[in-house]
């Protein structure tokens, strides 16, 4: 029944011809309906006809209705009477007039006939036209055609909710049907509008031409006569966003875009908004459109106001704005401006562009000739994306497909964590920038360069920081982001505490700052090394399974992919982790040591302990410790300026450490610039002042 069907037409069927004629002047037309043989013209107008349809089909989605509807037009003009298609044809020019602003109501339920005409049980044309009736206030017609789908199709939703809001309607006004009654047909109802003079049954143009000017004589004499409708008063609603409530004040019958307007002022800082209300089974459904709105108001209790669910959304998702149904709101107009506004209205529909027929066949015959279907290609992505998604639906529900989520959200957290690291390390590279003391310069211009050195490369460290607290916050697990952050700290302890010495400062008013940065540095220190040090354990636990990771790639097929690192790889690779770890945890302490000497805190010497037995997990040789000891500024035998002979050896610890792994063949990991940062120049210089 939602299709149109052929309707064999009696012997009395030809007043459509007789019509024809009956002007006198007219041309007699071409019928087609009485030829034994489908000739090829015939063929060709059918598929003209049929791109027409789709064509109009596109233009009414994008709410073209006049295009549309004289695609449609043109569509029927070039089909054969009595084709299935004509019928549905006639019900979207009925949704085009339904559609326009203002409705045109007559001429759909015209066009509404004229599908019925060949298809009796076209329940999309029965809906349609009960609507029309509907909004005209002839809810006993309205409440007929409803009745005959839901006759046929019980559990048609449409109709269940027209026929819901013509009950509820006809019970508020006191209507009662009455089955002996005799009501007037369809065809009386559009000859019943208002025009000068009764004009006979006349063909499909006619009688839209009839209704055309019965249109023009209400809105002319909506022009002259004064508005006799009262104003109603404007209603109170709640707007609800999450747990803010406000009241609003709308129009008693107010628009989409009244209401949104008034939603805007209420809340100012929403830039695209979802306005809902909650239906009968506690659902909150977005409006969209003047007869949602309807529908919301029709829930609320009488007496009680109305509550509307507003939701912040994105400017992409906010619905169309499409008022057209706004009834009586939008053509509530004085005498002044009626008749400026339809004149408007008519200058704006004949100023519509169209195709013209002869462009379009001859774009039909172009594409015979060549032999190429242009429509192919332009729906082509439309429905590839159409069928991409239906694909996929079904896979991605799956537990499956869960695991290989699992698994890409975790690539991507360490993709995250590892470009903030990388930034984090461009920042410490910055701090690095050489300071150029030419050796005549005055001692206060060495003291202003030494200052903006030290104020740049204090600012790099700190954005360094932030940088790799950002990545510890995108991977929470991310060992090398604590590491990182521990060895940014140490630096710019050691800056600090030099820049106080070079400047000549109070040592004791800056002493603070720089063991707040040392005690930093040994935390995060401490939760990098726990960090992978439980990742090292798991790792050995699992060594003869294979990981997560590689398991899903074996089993998409993706071998290419699969990391395989050998036991003894794994091994070499981890005993040079932690033999790094320790080193530079042992020069922090080292530092830290040398600073709490020069203090005078009695905790120096504990913190020298701690170094040597770091340097010692490290694998540094006796002979270096004992020199890093004896050079330690605590000694008395210690020369002037060698304190920073650590970093020196340490220098020479990390030579001899990739020349070990150059020669095994062990892979590098990402901690190894880290690792091999040489000390800053600006402490030398900062010394040396």
């Amino acid at each position: 029944m939602g299709k149109p069907s052929l309707k064999k037409k009696s012997g009395g069927g030809g007043g459509g011809k007789s019509g024809d004629h009956g002007g006198g002047g007219g041309k007699p037309s071409l019928d087609r309906s009485g030829s034994k043989v489908l000739d090829g013209d015939e063929t060709i107008f059918t598929d003209m006809a049929q791109e027409l349809k789709e064509e109009g089909n596109k233009l009414f989605q994008r709410r073209e209705h006049e295009c549309a509807l004289l695609n449609y037009e043109k569509a029927i003009k070039l089909l054969p009477r009595g084709h299935t298609d004509i019928a549905y044809l006639h019900s979207n020019i009925a949704a085009c007039y339904m559609q326009m602003n203002p409705p045109d109501h007559y001429r759909a339920i015209n066009e509404c006939n004229l599908a019925l005409e060949v298809s009796p049980k076209y329940s999309k044309a029965l809906l349609k036209r009960a609507r029309c009736f509907e909004a005209l206030g002839r809810l006993d017609l309205a409440h007929r055609d409803v009745s005959k789908v839901l006759a046929v199709e019980p559990n048609n939703l449409t109709a269940l909710d027209v026929a819901d809001r013509v009950k509820k309607a006809m019970d508020e006004k006191g209507i009662v049907i009455d089955d002996k009654e005799v009501m007037p047909t369809p065809e009386e109802v559009v000859a019943a509008a208002p025009r000068q003079k009764p004009r006979k049954k006349k063909g499909r143009k006619a009688a839209a031409k009839e209704a055309a000017a019965a249109v023009e004589e209400v809105e002319e004499a909506k022009a002259v006569e004064p508005v006799k409708e009262v104003e109603e008063p404007p209603r109170q609603v709640k707007l609800v966003f999450g747990e803010d409530i406000r009241w609003a004040q709308v129009p008693a019958r107010c628009g989409m875009a009244q209401l949104r307007e008034a939603v805007r002022s209420k809340f100012p800082g929403l830039k695209a908004v979802l306005v809902k209300y909650k239906d009968k089974e506690g659902d909150l459904v977005t409006i969209t459109n003047q007869d949602e709105l309807k529908w919301a108001e029709d829930l609320a209790e009488p007496g009680s106001s109305l509550r509307l669910y507003v939701t912040e959304a994105n400017p992409e998702h906010e619905p169309y704005l499409d008022d057209t149904n706004s009834g009586p709101l939008e053509r509530n107009v004085n005498s002044d401006n009626g008749s400026t506004r339809s004149n408007r209205q008519d200058e704006d529909r004949s100023t519509v562009t169209c195709i013209d027929d002869w462009i379009v066949q001859f774009a039909r015959l172009f594409k015979n000739h060549v032999g190429v279907s242009s429509d192919e290609y332009l729906d082509l992505h439309e429905v590839s994306m159409k069928l991409y998604t239906e694909a996929i639906e079904d896979t991605i529900t799956t537990d499956e497909a869960q695991e290989v989520f699992q698994l890409a959200e975790s690539n991507f957290q360490e993709m995250a964590a590892l470009a903030f690291f990388h930034w984090g390390n461009v920042h410490m590279s910055r701090a690095r920038k050489r300071l150029l003391l030419p050796g005549d310069s005055p001692q206060e211009l060495v003291l202003e360069q030494v200052k903006e050195a030290y104020e740049w490369a204090k600012e790099e460290y700190n954005k360094a920081g932030r940088r790799y607290e950002e990545a510890v916050k995108a991977k929470p697990n991310f060992f090398e982001g604590f590491l990182a952050l521990a060895h940014q700290q140490f630096e710019q302890a050691k800056l600090s505490w030099y820049y106080a010495i070079g400047s000549n400062v109070d040592l004791d008013k800056c002493s603070s700052e720089v063991l707040e940065l040392f005690n930093k540095a040994e935390d995060n220190m401490e939760r990098g090394t726990e960090m992978w040090e439980e990742m090292e354990e798991q790792r050995l636990k699992n060594r003869s399974k294979p990981s997560q990771e590689n398991a899903v790639l074996e089993k998409m097929g993706l071998d290419e992919y699969i990391k395989d690192v050998s036991t003894d790889d794994a091994a070499e690779q981890a005993s040079n982790m932690r033999s790094q770890i320790n080193i530079l945890w042992g020069m922090l302490l080292y530092e830290r040591s040398v600073v709490e000497f020069k203090l005078a805190l009695p905790m120096w010497e504990d913190c020298l302990m701690a170094a040597i037995e770091k340097f010692k997990l490290g694998g540094a040789s006796a002979t270096d410790i004992a020199v890093l000891v004896k050079n330690h500024c605590a000694n008395e035998t210690a020369q002037e300026g060698l304190g920073f002979k650590i970093d020196e050896i340490v220098q020479a610890w990390n030579e001899m450490y990739d020349i070990k792994r150059w020669l095994r063949g062990v892979p590098s990991f990402r901690l190894e610039p880290l690792f091999r940062r040489r000390v800053p120049q600006l402490h030398t210089a900062l010394e040396h002042i």
